[in-house]
Order: structure tokens, then C-alpha cells, then sequence
């Protein structure tokens, strides 16, 4: 999967940006806050329709602008496809492929596939739960458009549900609807977990093999999967999780109206990382912590890779500045073959990188 040819008006701080990329390395350099996180933001929101950093639409869109564009010119599946974002203030958004409009995000799953590493990603192994569920979240909606579905529709009925619970002693007939969303959001869950699971056992066949590789053999990396405690075996199929999670709901039923929130269901899952056997959200180090996150995020390329049969397009955001020079040559080694754009701060020979292209970012500019 390559992008040939990005085109921005209004995003961030874009006015307007045209830019044609080499099909191997982009190296993407300027001083800090001119833009170039930016860059590697409008290449990711094409490929799933959301941000790293943004939790709203409007929040990309320039200041005292009404409206953004985000255009991109792929080469993807042996064909070539435009894709095209147009945000509103206030007015949502519009998605096209080949100048069809989307009826929704997951109309874009498998068009182009991106790994984005930053280093706000540290928090995949030290904060809490939800950070790491963004990160399966992501990736599995780049995969599966029927996981995209699933959980857009289990976020709104979880959405609902909550308003019933928080609200019931106010208007106590609220609760004769309980039921219904319990079972349509067991329904959907089933799918959530069902996807999570096997995209863990893929993460758990490639992520520890890099981690060792990376740690020079010293380090064992575990994953596993912690979700509702009536599922014994996630990887099954959803009709067979269907009454299990059923069966933890009504389990809770009254925690749930006394608590007045949601306790039960894929939207309290964990993706669990040790090292060594121990926690590595409590007790890895710096060091253990942008590996483990590193490990990750390389081994959800390798899947992409072996899924769709092309590299997904690689977004390293001043990432490797902060390796030392042994683990820089380590990354730059497992990244042969596919795109991939880095960020820094300031022009430089990255030693393993051949060929490709530079571009000098300033004030929203390409200079």
C-alpha cells in the first residue's frame, strides 16, 4: 500500500498542502510545532476515518475555518483509489472513495492500512485499560469491516444504556427497557470480543518474537486477554459467547441499578502485557516500556502484512531520535519493504536508510 500524493486546504495548520511521496521512505523534518505530526495525522485519517490525538472532527479543522479537506491518491489491492475527507464545522463529515460518497467509516477498511508510533504510544503499556482497547480497536477496524460496525453500534447502545442507569430514579419506567439493550448490546459485544480475541492470538505469535530481538534475547513480552469472567474461551464464536454474556449481565443487573453505570461487557476488556512474568504497566522501565509499545506496533504491521498481502504504510513519529543508535538499526532493519514516513526535528542521515525522499516542514508549509 502506497500514497502517492496528499492533498490538505484548512487542516490544522494547512492552509493548503500538495505533496507527492516516494513509495519508500519519506523523511519528514523541521522544528517543533510547524506541522509535521500534522502530516502523518491527514495520512492516518485516511485510512480509518479518526485521529490519534483529536476526539472531534472540528478540532482538525483551522481555527476561524468552516471546513477541512483531506485528499489522498493510493495504490492499493493493484489499483489505484482516491480517498477524500471533508470535515465540518458542526456538520460532520464526508467520505469518498473514487468519488463515491461512504455510507460509513468501515466502507474504508482495507483501502489503506497505516501504523502510526508516536510516543504518546508509552501510554499503551502504562495507562490504563482503555488506552490499550484504542489500540486493538484501531487496528481490527482496519481489518474488519464488520468489526467497525459492531463496535460503533455497541458504543451507541452502551451510550444508551448508561443514560437508563443514570437516570431510572428520576423516571423509574426507564428501566422496563433495561432488558432490551442488554440483549442488543450482548449481541454486539459477542462480535467485539469474538474479533479481539483472535487478533490477540495473532499479536501473541509476532510481538513477543520482536520484543526478544529487541531486548537481544534477555526479555520474554506475554499478552493475554482479560474480558468478562463467564467467557472462558474468547475465540469462540459469538453465538456460543451470546449466553455467556448474558449470563454475566443479569449477574449484575442490580449492581448495575445501584451503581447507576455499566459493569459488565467488552467496554471494560484489557489487553494484559508482562515482561519477565511481572506487570509491565507497574514495573517496566523506561527502556521496557517503548520496546514493549514498540513490539506491539511492528507486530500489528507483520499481521496487516500477512493479512492483506502489502505492507501497510508505516508512520514513525519522532520515534527512533529517542533510540540509541543500536536499537535505531534494529527498527530501521524490520522495516524493509512498504512505505514509511518518519518525523525529526532537524535534517538527518539516518544510518540504514537508502533512497527516498525529505521534506522540510515549516510553519505548515512544505519548503
Amino acid at each position: 500500500m502506497i500514497i502517492k500524493r496528499l492533498e490538505l486546504d484548512f487542516f490544522r495548520n494547512y492552509a493548503h498542502l500538495e505533496a507527492d511521496f516516494d513509495p519508500r521512505v519519506n523523511l519528514i523534518y523541521g522544528d517543533n510545532a510547524q506541522g509535521k505530526t500534522n502530516l502523518l495525522e491527514a495520512v492516518a485519517y485516511l485510512s480509518a476515518s479518526r485521529s490519534h490525538r483529536a476526539r472531534y472532527d472540528r478540532e482538525m479543522i483551522m481555527l476561524e475555518v468552516d471546513s477541512a479537506f483531506v485528499k489522498g491518491e493510493v495504490f492499493s489491492r493493484d489499483r489505484e483509489f482516491t480517498l477524500e475527507a471533508k470535515l465540518f464545522r458542526g456538520r460532520g463529515r464526508q467520505l469518498f472513495s473514487n468519488g463515491v460518497k461512504l455510507k460509513t467509516a468501515g466502507d474504508l477498511a482495507g483501502i489503506l492500512n497505516t501504523v502510526l508510533f508516536c510516543p504518546e504510544d508509552l501510554s499503551l503499556i502504562k495507562a490504563g485499560a482503555a488506552e490499550r482497547r484504542k489500540f486493538l480497536d484501531s487496528a481490527i477496524c482496519q481489518l474488519r469491516p464488520r468489526y467497525a460496525q459492531a463496535l460503533v453500534e455497541y458504543n451507541r447502545l452502551y451510550d444508551h444504556k448508561t443514560r437508563i442507569l443514570r437516570d431510572w430514579p428520576e423516571n423509574p419506567s426507564l428501566l422496563q427497557t433495561l432488558d432490551d439493550f442488554n440483549l442488543r448490546a450482548a449481541q454486539t459485544g459477542a462480535i467485539v470480543i469474538h474479533y479481539r480475541a483472535h487478533f490477540i492470538k495473532r499479536l501473541r505469535e509476532h510481538a513477543p518474537v520482536i520484543h526478544a530481538d529487541f531486548s537481544g534475547g534477555r526479555e520474554g513480552l506475554e499478552l493475554g486477554y482479560e474480558t468478562v469472567s463467564t467467557i472462558t474461551d474468547p475465540q469462540a464464536q459469538p453465538r456460543e459467547l451470546l449466553p455467556l454474556l448474558l449470563e454475566h449481565q443479569e449477574k449484575h443487573r442490580q449492581a448495575e441499578i445501584d451503581a447507576r453505570q455499566c459493569l459488565s461487557g467488552p467496554h471494560k476488556d484489557d489487553l494484559s502485557v508482562t515482561i519477565g512474568g511481572q506487570s509491565a504497566k507497574t514495573y517496566a522501565s523506561q527502556g521496557q516500556t517503548r520496546t514493549a509499545a514498540l513490539s506491539l506496533k511492528l507486530a500489528q504491521r507483520e499481521i496487516f502484512q500477512e493479512e492483506t498481502g502489502e505492507w501497510p504504510v508505516l508512520l514513525l513519529d519522532d520515534v527512533l531520535s529517542e533510540l540509541d543508535a543500536k536499537r535505531q538499526a534494529f527498527v530501521l532493519n524490520r522495516i524493509r519493504g512498504g512505505q514509511v514516513f518518519i518525523t525529526c526535528c532537524e535534517e538527518e542521515k539516518l544510518e540504514g536508510l537508502e533512497g527516498g525522499r525529505a521534506f522540510h516542514i515549516n510553519d505548515g508549509k512544505l519548503i
